[in-house]
């Protein structure tokens, strides 16, 4: 419903985080906050829910462990969870919330859910990434 893409916009204004593109047909957005690591956010209202998507990085030749440590890095985040991507080819950040009863504060916290976890894992994921 335009209704609820017109509120997430409302909502990411009001919070300061830049939308650099849309696409009202298909109610997504794309949005860069940098200083919280955020970059080309996929902000998607798929009624009944919103998803959120982020690209973290390749799925790297060699992978290792990379999914046993994506899986334990998945139970320190408070929102949202490390994926691949359809092909398996990409780690995603992914978070999908109820459009319904969405309010800001849950789109916010999601949002800087995927600054946290960047925080946290950022170096351990460039590790995994130049495998």
């Amino acid at each position: 419903m335009q209704e609820h893409f017109n509120l997430v916009k409302d909502y990411l204004m009001e919070m300061g985080i830049p939308i650099v593109s849309e696409d009202p047909a298909q109610e997504l957005v794309v949005v860069t906050d940098e200083d919280n690591g955020i970059k080309d956010m996929i902000i998607d209202c798929e009624d009944p829910i919103l998803i959120l998507e982020q690209i973290i990085m390749a799925v790297p030749e060699h992978p290792g462990d990379l999914f046993k440590r994506l899986l334990q890095m998945n139970r320190e985040l408070v929102h949202g969870a490390f994926v691949l991507n359809e092909d398996g080819r990409l780690v995603l950040f992914r978070d999908t919330l109820q459009l319904e009863h969405l309010d800001r504060n849950e789109l916010e916290a999601s949002i800087q859910a995927l600054g946290l976890a960047l925080t946290e894992f950022s170096a351990e994921l460039l590790g995994f990434a130049k495998r």
